[in-house]
């Protein structure tokens, strides 16, 4: 019995206090005591079949998750390695702190050809394109590029989809690049959310607001201009990084939301960044995602009015512009679903 104790609690320790049944019989837990410790009231709780969390209190997100993977990976497998079943997709990137990542469902990796069945909240997706995969918070679960592209294949949502690769590259987790280059290895850059999504990320759009702000200027006979280039002097001091800038005319759009430039702090740094660019003799034009999105002729109305009087003046601002060029991605074939679009 104390060697039972020992070899339970190892499990349990090693696995957020969870455990799947398998295991409890490797530690000689009887099957009749599995059953009666996990009934209701119980000092235990089934959270799937045959996972189990080894405490009455409620899952935490970590439990929740890691229960998906101990329930998708294979029985003989140490479940914490990664090589049978790992998590991804929203639930993945939820996990990492991805903003607009959804936490659920709980889609894992299954290597194929395994297939358990669907279950709850999980999700399982066999694949034979088997990933590198890491360890977030305690967590099997693919790398943040091939969880972005997993998300991707399954959500239908257009702003969801761009919001949340947005927010991958921004947060500095993979290159735009080779996300795209993920997405058609995944073999759904076809489908319409994600093209556009891929397409604003390489051009450097790193936001919906951006994305709608793309949108709203490719409808227009407006030049296209530099999606978050970095500005600086002549000596090369960073200026800033305003959200659309037309170098030829010195023109930059700043797209300010309540959220991120409303504190007392934001909102100073955002006028001295805007002073700074000013100062150097660029025109700036100043809007919210709100009004971008409510009444986007105005916002139109004066980019034109700042790009015609940039292109009289005599001179440009004296700054020099170092970011994405426009780069036109190929367009795919029509998207037609096939087995492996989900690998």
């Amino acid at each position: 019995m104390i060697a039972c104790s020992a070899s339970l609690a190892r499990v349990a320790q090693r696995q957020l206090n969870l455990a799947t049944y398998h295991q409890l019989k490797q530690a000689g837990i009887p099957a009749g005591t599995i059953s009666g410790r996990s009934r209701r009231g119980g000092p235990w709780q089934r959270l799937l079949p045959r996972v189990y969390l080894l405490q009455t209190g409620p899952p935490d997100t970590r439990q929740q998750a890691l229960s998906a993977v101990l329930y998708a990976a294979h029985p003989a497998a140490d479940p914490l390695s990664g090589s049978t079943a790992a998590l991804t997709g929203g639930a993945a990137l939820a996990l990492l702190g991805i903003r607009d990542a959804p936490p659920e469902p709980l889609d894992v990796l299954v290597r194929a050809p395994r297939s358990p069945a669907a279950t709850g909240r999980v999700r399982p997706c066999p694949t034979s394109r088997w990933p590198a995969t890491i360890h977030i918070r305690g967590v099997p679960s693919s790398r943040p590029i091939r969880a972005a592209a997993d998300f991707a294949a399954r959500t239908d949502d257009p702003d969801l989809v761009r919001s949340v690769l947005a927010n991958v590259v921004q947060g500095g987790w993979c290159h735009p690049h080779d996300l795209h280059a993920e997405l058609r290895a995944a073999r759904v850059r076809g489908r319409p959310a994600v093209r556009v999504a891929a397409a604003e990320l390489v051009a450097g759009v790193r936001s919906i607001a951006e994305g709608r702000a793309r949108d709203t200027l490719a409808a227009t006979d407006l030049p296209a201009p530099l999606w978050n280039a970095r500005l600086h002097d002549p000596d090369g001091t960073f200026l800033a990084s305003p959200d659309a800038y037309w170098p030829e005319e010195g023109v930059a759009l700043e797209i300010d939301s309540a959220e991120y430039h409303y504190t007392r702090d934001a909102w100073q740094a955002t006028l001295h960044r805007r002073l700074r660019l000013e100062s150097r003799g660029v025109l700036v034009a100043s809007t919210t995602p709100g009004i971008l999105r409510d009444r986007p002729a105005d916002v139109i109305a004066a980019l034109r009015a700042l790009l015609a009087l940039g292109a009289a003046r005599p001179a440009p601002p004296t700054v020099t512009a170092r970011g994405h060029a426009q780069l036109e991605l190929p367009i795919p074939p029509p998207y037609a679903p096939k087995a492996r679009d989900t690998e």
